[in-house]
């Protein structure tokens, strides 16, 4: 039997890189074009959705490095929770029917990840840890 007292804060922070590179790919996509996505050509950097990829893009970034982790996350949960209301929810109030499944699962992540923190591989941890060194 794996130790969950152990492996679980190390999958936290996996948890949060695997999703920040999710979360930076629709940013790299909205606001350059890679990977291309038909649906976000020709995308006005100062629509909805350019403003969202820059959210994207940065936040992303920051959840990979685990920076500023908890206050990116929660301004995170309330970009993906505008998104599933403004884009999926006018389709149905169902996320399988609107497809907003994806939106709906990143904002309670986030939202978790706001109260949870970046786990053990982050730089907020080991910003914490060299602030406990210099006190001690």
């Amino acid at each position: 039997m794996i130790p969950s007292e152990i492996w679980a804060p190390r999958i936290l922070s996996i948890l949060r890189i695997v999703l920040g590179l999710i979360l930076l790919q629709y940013g790299l996509a909205k606001l350059f074009g890679w990977p291309a996505v038909e649906m976000f050509e020709n995308l006005k950097w100062s629509s909805l959705f350019g403003v969202a990829g820059f959210f994207e893009l940065i936040g992303g970034s920051l959840l990979i490095l685990g920076l500023f982790t908890q206050p990116v996350a929660f301004i995170l949960s309330g970009e993906m929770a505008s998104a599933y209301f403004i884009e999926h929810f006018p389709h149905s109030f169902f996320p399988v029917q609107s497809e907003g499944d994806l939106a709906v699962a990143l904002c309670f992540t986030f939202f978790y990840f706001a109260f949870a923190g970046g786990g053990p591989w982050s730089l907020d941890a080991l910003l914490a840890k060299r602030k406990l060194d210099a006190i001690a």
